[in-house]
C-alpha cells in the first residue's frame, strides 16, 4: 500500500465526511491547495448507464461559461476557403495532406483537432495515430463541421469534451483553482447540465450514481449527486 503523505492527510483533515452541495464544495476547494502551480480542477462522475449499447453511450462536447485556465492549440483540417477561415479564427495549424504528413512524422503540436467533412478521408489515414491519442474528430464533439469559425472558437474558448468508460466513469477539467468559487460553481453547473441532458431514455434508476471534484493534488470532495441531478 502507497504511504500516504503528512500533506495529504492534513488536507483529508479539512475534508467533512458528508456529501457536499456544490456551491460549498466549489468554496471548500479554494482550502485545499497545496501546490506551487495553479492546480486543475476535476469533476468526476459514476453514470447509471451502460455504454455497452449503443444509445447509452455518453459523449459530447461543453463550452465553459467561464473558460478552463488552459492555453489550447488547434489544428483544423481544411481546404480552400476553410483553410482561411480556420486560420482567421485563430487556428494554430491548418492543413490537409501537409498536416496528415506531419501527423505520421510524429509532430502532433495540437490539443483539438477539427475537421471539415470534404477532409474526412484524409485524416482517416492518420486515425490510428489519432485515436489513442483521443484526438480523432467526431461530429457528437463539434469536430467534424463545415463551421470552422464556431469550432475553433469554442475550442479555445472554454469547450470541454467529455466520453463515459466501460464503467460508466467520466472525468472532465473544470478550471483552476485561482477561479474564483463562483466561476467555478458556474462551470462545474454547466458541465453536470450537459450530463443530465444527455441521459440515454433507456437509462433506468439513479443516473448519477457517484460524483466528486478535487484539485490535481488533493483528496476528492464528495459532491451529493441528488442535488446534480436536478441541475439544468
Amino acid at each position: 500500500m502507497a504511504k500516504v503523505s503528512k500533506r495529504y492527510k492534513a488536507l483529508k483533515e479539512k475534508i467533512e465526511d458528508k456529501k457536499y452541495s456544490l456551491v460549498d464544495a466549489c468554496a471548500s476547494l479554494k482550502d485545499l491547495k497545496s501546490a506551487k502551480f495553479d492546480e486543475s480542477v476535476e469533476i468526476a462522475l459514476n453514470l447509471n448507464v451502460d455504454p455497452r449499447h449503443a444509445d447509452q453511450m455518453i459523449r459530447g462536447a461543453v463550452v465553459l461559461p467561464n473558460g478552463t485556465g488552459k492555453t489550447v492549440r488547434v489544428a483544423v483540417f481544411a481546404k480552400g476557403l476553410k483553410m482561411d477561415e480556420a486560420k482567421a479564427a485563430g487556428a494554430d495549424v491548418v492543413g490537409n495532406d501537409d498536416l496528415a504528413e506531419a501527423i505520421q512524422a510524429g509532430n502532433i503540436n495540437f490539443d483539438v483537432l477539427i475537421a471539415t467533412p470534404d477532409c474526412m478521408g484524409i485524416v482517416g489515414k492518420v486515425g490510428r495515430i489519432l485515436g489513442p491519442k483521443g484526438l480523432m474528430p467526431n461530429p457528437k464533439t463539434g469536430t467534424v463541421t463545415m463551421d470552422v469559425t464556431k469550432a475553433v472558437n469554442d475550442a479555445k474558448g472554454g469547450q470541454v469534451t467529455y466520453r463515459v468508460d466501460k464503467k460508466g466513469n467520466m472525468q472532465a477539467g473544470i478550471g483552476k483553482v485561482s477561479f474564483s468559487a463562483e466561476a467555478l460553481r458556474e462551470n462545474a453547473a454547466t458541465f453536470i447540465a450537459a450530463i443530465n441532458k444527455a441521459k440515454p431514455s433507456t437509462a433506468k434508476g439513479r443516473y448519477i450514481t457517484n460524483a466528486a471534484i478535487s484539485l490535481t493534488m488533493s483528496p476528492s470532495i464528495i459532491l451529493d449527486n441528488m442535488e446534480l441531478m436536478e441541475i439544468r
